[in-house]
């Protein structure tokens, strides 16, 4: 029987002290990587991540986010609530109408940066 050889791995066990130390040195601590994977977590539903599409172009209502994506309002509303209580969005109300928008500019970066990512490996991997 032939072993395959895996590609990725090294083929010696040599630890290199001193990118380790630089590495290590600049690493987030555990509870900031939960943090930003908690964050991750909450933008892994497809309509979440469309909802944040939407609102990056403008603020909009429970009942305009609802007709664009075709979701109910119900539907809607809870993927709007779990993103206010993860701080992606936020909400402000106008007479009996209640507008979201992006919380900050940070959370458009990084929808834009993942998007422009998705868009290079789709051009990187066409025929």
């Amino acid at each position: 029987m032939k072993v395959m050889k895996d590609e990725t791995v090294c083929e010696v066990n040599l630890v290199d002290k001193e990118n380790v130390d630089y590495v290590k040195g600049k690493l987030s601590a555990q509870t900031k990587a939960l943090k930003v994977a908690e964050f991750f977590k909450t933008l892994s539903d497809p309509a979440r991540m469309r909802i944040i599409e939407a609102l990056s172009i403008r603020k909009l209502c429970v009942c305009d986010l609802a007709h664009l994506l075709g979701l109910s309002q119900s539907a809607t509303s809870h993927h709007l609530r779990t993103l206010r209580d993860k701080g992606v969005v936020k909400y402000e109300k106008t007479g009996k109408i209640v507008y979201y928008r992006l919380d900050d500019e940070h959370v458009k970066g990084a929808f834009s940066a993942v998007l422009d990512h998705v868009l290079h490996q789709e051009v990187d991997r066409a025929p």
